[in-house]
């Protein structure tokens, strides 16, 4: 395990700005505005060859009433504190010694970890002299910082590295590790489905529709499998999002989407599938992930013998274009069926980097072929010569043939639906490439051999080494 930094202060201090500087991303969304980060936002950082996990919180407000926004952001700052090995206190220097400052200083005294004070915005020799008035909060190192310019900063990693606690040697990136982004509308019960998964109130839940902004992974682990899971914002109707941390919000949503392997599609079991949760999961669709539709607020559905049969028919009407997904009816409030969805992504990641021999993929093409062959148009047919799997995750196969405008759809669906009977393909889309017979000739005294290497390989450079090499023997 990695040693944990948390960044913390009160509100609109740049410790946002602080944290992209110090992991060289973007990754925190920067607004000149106190409020914006309100989860634990997680990224690794190094220092000299030094490695380890630095957390970005959002603001402390201490004495604000439970249930607030404010209040629960706190309480996921405290949780921060609770778990990191050294603690970045940040202050603003343009402000001077604050209240509040002096409140949460105290309140980090008595954690008994290393606490590295930042001044920010410590941007000339004035404000260099400034900082020092920081020194009454009576803390043991106080460092003048300038996040958005990066003074500084090399002499705060320097004593972060020297209060990090010795750890066992890193382990490398699982290549394992599976991937889920949590996407879906705004107020579906997305973190709530992170939390009941992990058990634990790890990011924040709140009947507030936009709550989560930025994308908060989140690791975990069951038995030997480990699932990167990441909560993302909700998102609204293009015409209805805002400028500025909204709409940084969604950017960071379908950035999610791109990094995944598996999207859970959470939907609202009362409001069923909606025209913007088409547009959602289409997103995922496009670009090739496996998908699982999570139906959540299962408890508050009323029941008999068949609502789940006709809940799941409408469902797969609706999304007609994916029905390659897999459904899963859960209620994360009361942990309703929860347990069985770790299970569940696994497999559909299995699934999504599922690879077939080409000696298989070519034993089903012939015999699809032959129980049902194309249809004929003007005279001439479809000849399959070869297929092949270039890549996984999702699934492609591309197929050689004669011509391929003799191909109609149904026959395209035809060998989709073939490849999904005889492979495990549930939850991931396919992908089916058609490239006609490449036309090349060779004066050879073995033209037989030499097209038949054409038709397998479908490659004109490969054809003319191999062209070569007969010549030559």
């Amino acid at each position: 395990m990695k040693s944990i930094v948390a960044i913390v202060g009160r509100p609109n201090v740049g410790k946002s700005t602080l944290f992209n500087r110090l992991t060289q991303s973007r990754q925190a969304i920067v607004e000149d505005f106190p409020g914006v980060t309100r989860d634990r936002l997680y990224a690794p950082c190094d220092w000299n060859g030094q490695e380890f996990t630095l957390v970005d919180t959002g603001g402390i407000v201490l004495d604000k009433e439970g249930g607030t926004i404010e209040a629960h952001v706190t309480r996921q700052a405290e949780l921060a504190i609770e778990e990191a090995d050294v603690i970045i206190f940040v202050c603003d220097v343009t402000n001077g010694v604050t209240a509040s400052d002096q409140e949460v200083a105290d309140k980090l005294r008595r954690v008994h970890k290393p606490v590295l004070l930042a001044v920010n915005k410590v941007e000339n020799l004035k404000r260099d002299e400034e900082a020092h008035e920081f020194w009454s909060l009576g803390l043991d190192t106080m460092i003048p910082v300038s996040a958005e310019h990066g003074m500084g900063t090399g002499d705060l990693l320097d004593a972060v590295v020297e209060n990090l606690p010795a750890l066992d040697e890193p382990r490398e990136e699982d290549e394992d590790l599976i991937k889920v982004a949590v996407i879906g509308r705004p107020n579906v019960g997305k973190s709530s489905l992170v939390n009941a998964i992990l058990g634990e109130e790890r990011v924040i839940v709140s009947n507030v529709a936009g709550t989560t902004r930025d994308a908060i992974d989140v690791l975990v682990e069951k038995g030997e499998d480990r699932f990167l899971l990441i909560d993302t914002a909700g998102m609204r109707k293009r015409g209805k999002v805002d400028e500025g941390v909204e709409r940084y919000s969604v950017m960071r949503a379908l950035r999610a989407v791109d990094r995944a392997n598996v999207v859970l599609m959470v939907i609202d079991a009362e409001d069923g599938v909606t025209d913007q949760d088409q547009k959602i999961v289409g997103y995922a669709n496009e670009n090739g992930k496996a998908c699982v539709v999570v139906v959540n607020k299962w408890d508050l559905v009323e029941k008999d013998e068949k609502t789940m049969e006709k809940f799941t028919e409408k469902v797969r009407v609706r999304l007609a274009f994916m029905d390659y997904a897999v459904l899963a009816f859960l209620s994360a409030k009361t942990r309703q069926r929860v347990h069985k969805l770790l299970p569940l992504i696994r497999k559909v990641a299995e699934n999504h980097a599922r690879r077939i021999t080409t000696a298989e993929l070519n034993n089903l093409i012939r015999e699809a072929y032959s129980l049902n062959p194309p249809p004929s148009d003007k005279g001439r047919r479809l000849k399959i010569f070869f297929g092949t799997q270039p890549h996984a995750a999702p699934p492609g196969f591309v197929f050689f043939v004669n011509d391929r405008e003799l191909l109609h759809f149904s026959y395209k669906r035809y060998l989709e639906n073939r490849l999904r009977e005889t492979y495990d393909f549930e939850g991931t889309p396919i992908r089916l490439y058609f490239r006609n017979k490449a036309k090349v000739e060779f004066k050879t005294e073995r033209p037989i051999r030499v097209r038949r290497i054409l038709a397998v390989t479908g490659k004109k450079r490969t054809v003319r080494r191999a062209a070569k090499k007969l010549t030559t023997e």
